[in-house]
């Protein structure tokens, strides 16, 4: 199946046009290997963290770049052409037009409808729903490529790996059947309404309400910081359904883009991820059926909780990937810069901290990747996804004092970077 998938690889135009066919393949590909031994990196903790791999590839603190295709034993030689793809895609489809996009403050829609057809969007998605049904490496690639570009406008991982799941996992046949193909194609922009203006994301303080009226509901509150929000076609939303239970009284419910009582608010002005569409929700008198209910009445909260392993790990690992592409421009840069009669990579102070840099990163590069397996084969709990969230911030320190070795336009520059990764507004 491998020498099949390279063949069809080879034939085609060019990186980017991976298909879902190809997808297919690497889904069956993956599923023959699933049961090969794993190279240990010491007794104990091969089997729990690394139970599918079998490779002899660098790890990224041996490798020429942080970002080189081929290392990381989390991955073989199927995800390696996948992350050919994106990194083509990235490069060709968004990164010349992301200035302009910036100023739009969005997208356009002929990007997802693009990403969609190369197969690039809600790969998780299980086949009779119009995906692939892989697991979570192949998304991994699509949000580090993401971060290694710079190019936060697209919200890709917000519409393919948290709102597609929550479809996935607690909607019914008809909600899966309808709104699940539309998701993995690009036709549908999905975003997720849970931040509100007092509450933040704290579900007992949510104000949003819906109010049983016979057979509907009636939504009435708002929402804010919400990614995707302009541009969504559907968009799940966190309501109280019992007032007095706090957060156990919380509801999810599928609203879609043109319901009357639905509107979408202005396009934030923020200080970075500035072609990143993002806005508030107004819901006014919005009547919905009950059939719009996504999971059990009173139980968003749980089914929150149980998507949060994903969200904080894509998190994580944008956040590690942004770090590594950071690095390797920095590093890149004090080579090339003259000064002292050398260039700056030539002064021992700045290679040593160059040096601690790179330590700081391969570490929570490492505990990322045993994250990222463990969640593939199921095993990843809210606690260790946790943990891998709050790297998201660690990577942040390293930013700053990466800037601190430039001169001023290129330190400029890098703030604005450092920006655009540390203010992500949350859903």
């Amino acid at each position: 199946q491998k020498t099949t998938l390279s063949d069809h690889h080879r034939t085609m135009a060019s990186p980017a046009a991976f298909s879902r066919t190809a997808m297919r393949t690497l889904r069956a590909s993956a599923r023959t290997s699933s049961s090969a031994p794993t190279r240990a990196f010491s007794a104990e903790l091969a089997d729990e963290f690394r139970p599918n791999i079998t490779s002899d590839r660098l790890i990224p603190a041996q490798a020429p770049s942080l970002m080189q295709i081929g290392i990381r034993d989390i991955f073989d030689s199927d995800h390696d052409m996948f992350r050919e793809s994106c990194r083509k895609f990235f490069e060709d489809e968004v990164k010349p037009f992301h200035g302009e996009w910036e100023k739009a403050g969005e997208v356009p829609r002929e990007l997802w409808l693009k990403a969609g057809e190369q197969g690039m969007l809600s790969m998780m998605v299980p086949e009779e729903y119009g995906g692939v049904g892989l697991d979570c490496r192949y998304p991994a690639i699509m949000w580090e490529e993401q971060s290694y570009a710079g190019t936060t406008g697209p919200g890709f991982a917000m519409h393919s790996d948290i709102v597609a799941p929550y479809i996935t996992n607690y909607g019914t046949e008809e909600q899966k059947q309808r709104i699940l193909p539309k998701l993995v194609s690009g036709e549908w922009i999905g975003a997720l309404g849970m931040t509100e203006p007092a509450a933040g994301s704290d579900f007992a303080n949510i104000k949003t309400v819906a109010v049983k009226d016979g057979d509907d509901y009636i939504i009435n509150g708002s929402k804010v910081f919400i990614t995707n929000g302009w541009l969504c076609d559907v968009v799940i939303v966190c309501a109280k359904t019992d007032t007095g239970k706090g957060a156990h009284g919380v509801s999810l419910f599928i609203i879609e883009d043109g319901m009357k009582g639905f509107v979408k608010g202005n396009k934030l002005n923020k200080m970075g991820m500035k072609a990143q569409d993002t806005s508030e929700l107004f819901f006014e008198d919005l009547r919905v059926p009950a059939s719009a209910m996504l999971g059990p009445e009173n139980k968003g909260f749980y089914c929150v909780m149980n998507e949060l392993p994903q969200e904080r790990l894509l998190i994580a690992d944008m956040g590690v990937a942004s770090a590594e592409a950071v690095f390797e421009q920095t590093k890149n840069y004090t080579m090339e810069r003259q000064a002292f009669g050398g260039s700056l990579a030539n002064l021992q102070t700045v290679s040593h901290k160059l040096a601690e840099m790179k330590t700081d990163i391969c570490v929570a590069r490492a505990f990322v990747d045993q994250c990222i397996a463990q969640h593939a084969d199921h095993k990843l709990d809210s606690a260790t996804g946790e943990s891998g969230a709050q790297l998201d911030h660690h990577p942040s320190h390293d930013y700053m004092r990466l800037v601190d070795l430039l001169d001023d336009r290129v330190a400029f520059r890098f703030s604005l970077a450092l920006h655009c990764v540390v203010s992500k507004p949350h859903a």
